[in-house]
């Protein structure tokens, strides 16, 4: 395998437990960043994570210490300002441009100045979906349905989002909830994941992964008992990346659960509007 070449098989390589305690800290640092809020703790963390793996590369081509270095370097970016769901002018310009730099910082440095070609963005397969793929699209519309109203309501998880009664609010909303939903695809999956890939099997890439997207969703608001929905969500995203190789058909599941998600949390709101959703507690 070149350099460069993603590992694309089910196993491919399997971390020692040096390189999984330095991914492990990178990646769990954000469990402190978001997850706790404690931004200090993460540093940390993220500091002493990437330490590890320069010791680990010393000598060697040092590509783990890289990799690490550019999700910490996201990971920085990110926690540079509050996740809570805010739909205000300001708020909305921050998450614009600190979550664009956030995916932009690591995809420059990749190719620019590594000449590495690890993160990309697979629109095109060259192939149709597959009957498993479309199966999986429809089980998705079936749970988002039944479970998310439960979730949202029952929880009281939608009151992490602004109240809405107009639809210059019911606009930005939908655009906000979406906007998101892309930008997870472009940064978990096809960055966080693709780089931890290069180092690790399928299944603790995933974890790995997956324990730097549950962190930043909690803060963003999926809390009370979210993680038992957003942590399955995380690895099976991933699991789809591996298997399809499409970045689109990751993005369209995800925007598939986010379009129910908005339409659950306008209900919440106005309980009047989009009284669709059969699961909803009265």
């Amino acid at each position: 395998m070149t350099p460069g070449a993603a590992a694309d098989t089910t196993t491919g390589p399997s971390g020692s437990p040096s390189q999984l305690l330095g991914a492990g800290l990178v990646c769990g640092s954000a469990v402190a960043l978001f997850g706790l809020e404690q931004r200090l703790l993460g540093y940390a963390l993220l500091l002493l994570g990437l330490l590890v793996a320069w010791s680990i590369g010393r000598g060697g081509d040092g590509r783990l210490v890289r990799h690490l270095s550019l999700i910490a370097t996201s990971l920085v970016i990110i926690s540079l300002i509050p996740l809570k769901a805010d739909l205000s002018d300001g708020a909305i310009a921050r998450f614009a441009v600190v979550l664009s730099l956030a995916v932009l910082v690591p995809l420059v440095l990749s190719r620019g100045v590594w000449s590495e070609d690890v993160i990309r963005f697979p629109v095109r397969t060259g192939r149709p979906w597959s009957r498993f793929e479309w199966g999986y699209l429809a089980l998705v519309v079936v749970l988002g349905y039944l479970v998310l109203p439960v979730y949202f309501i029952g929880s009281g998880a939608y009151l992490n989002w602004p109240a809405i009664s107009t639809p210059g609010e019911v606009a930005r909303l939908f655009g906000g909830v979406n906007a998101v939903g892309l930008w997870d695809e472009l940064f978990f999956i096809c960055t966080v994941f693709a780089l931890l890939r290069q180092h690790f099997s399928l299944a603790q890439a995933n974890l790995l992964q997956a324990t730097v997207f549950v962190s930043f969703l909690w803060e963003l608001g999926y809390q009370s008992w979210g993680p038992l929905l957003t942590v399955p969500f995380a690895l099976l995203q991933g699991y789809i990346f591996q298997r399809t190789k499409s970045f689109l058909y990751v993005l369209v599941v995800h925007l598939t659960f986010d379009v129910i998600i908005f339409g659950v949390i306008v209900h919440a709101h106005n309980p009047g509007w989009l009284d669709v959703f059969l699961t909803a507690p009265r």
